[in-house]
């Protein structure tokens, strides 16, 4: 039975000197310079189903190179206690999956943040979120583009479902040639607006739709030490408490630099986080591997209809 890899950051099959981002399913557009010592290349194939010769004579020399180094290290074991049935045990390396279209399962190194409850990674992007009080990481989720929410639900006050008093979503731009983030901040937070207090994923009404929007803060803001833009809005709905959402536009530090949007919607009830929390996310933005990083993965967005 096959099996496919995780999403993640595997050598690009295409040119082995780079790494680029395997989506679960398919090679996206996405290159990065490696962070850590790269694994070797095992049965990978180019992204467009053709062998490149010379990437196939490196990857097999680099494989008998390791080995000789694996053999040669548990004879080294072996002979220190031969008694010592923890060597005798030894567990090989992790074999490359039966699947022929996809990378072999040597994603670079996680973040040393990758474990930390306090922040939340976002290995796409190449930014981590601090986790506040009153949020956490969602877990069970069905949208993959939240990084952050509050983590009690409620019963939604128009169609049936559960709702939460706060979420935050990391989206990658690459379906525009958009690069300012003002534009793209602008151009967002409509579509912002209506995917928390206007539609659902399956398109029911949660709070009956928006009745009206202000305008209660824009400009510019720098985000991971990158010049970025937000706009943000105050929404009143046709049940329900309202809220305020906000579009946050910014140039990733990684892979092909495309610009990311971050999402923000907060209720205006009295169970909901602070308003403040928006800010106080913001600034906590932090890159990957930076000194304070700390990280979902972010998914693809076009520009706004």
């Amino acid at each position: 039975m096959s099996m496919t890899p995780p999403p993640g950051w595997y050598r690009d099959p295409s040119y082995p000197l780079v790494e680029r981002w395997w989506d679960g399913t398919a090679w996206t557009d996405h290159r990065r310079q490696p962070e850590a010592p790269q694994q070797p290349l095992i049965q990978t194939p180019s992204a467009d189903g053709s062998g490149s010769g010379r990437a196939k004579a490196v990857a097999l020399v680099t494989a008998a190179v390791v080995l000789v180094a694996a053999i040669v290290t548990g004879a080294v074991l072996l002979s220190q206690d031969g008694d010592d049935e923890s060597a005798a045990r030894t567990t090989p390396a992790t074999a490359s999956p039966g699947r022929t279209d996809g990378p072999s399962p040597s994603p670079s190194a996680p973040s040393p943040s990758a474990g930390d409850p306090s922040v939340v990674v976002d290995e796409l992007n190449g930014i981590t979120f601090p986790v506040l009080d009153g949020w956490a990481k969602p877990q069970y989720a069905t949208d993959h583009d939240m990084v952050l929410s509050t983590p009690r639900t409620y019963d939604c006050p128009g169609d049936p479902g559960l709702c939460r008093h706060g979420r935050v979503d990391s989206l990658t731009v690459t379906a525009t040639d958009e690069t300012s983030p003002k534009a793209l901040a602008e151009g967002d937070i409509e579509d912002a607006a209506d995917s928390a207090y206007g539609h659902d994923l399956v398109g029911s009404r949660p709070f009956r739709g928006i009745t009206s929007h202000q305008v209660v803060k824009s400009g510019s803001v720098a985000v991971a030490g990158r010049a970025g833009y937000l706009v943000r809005w105050k929404v009143r709905t046709g049940v329900g408490p309202g809220g305020w959402v906000e579009s946050l536009a910014f140039q990733s530090s990684v892979g092909s630099q495309s610009l990311v949007i971050v999402r923000f919607a907060i209720d205006a009830g009295a169970d909901a986080p602070p308003l403040s929390d928006m800010d106080r996310i913001t600034a906590g933005i932090r890159s990957v591997g930076g000194k304070d990083a700390g990280g979902g993965v972010g998914s693809s967005i076009g520009p706004s209809e």
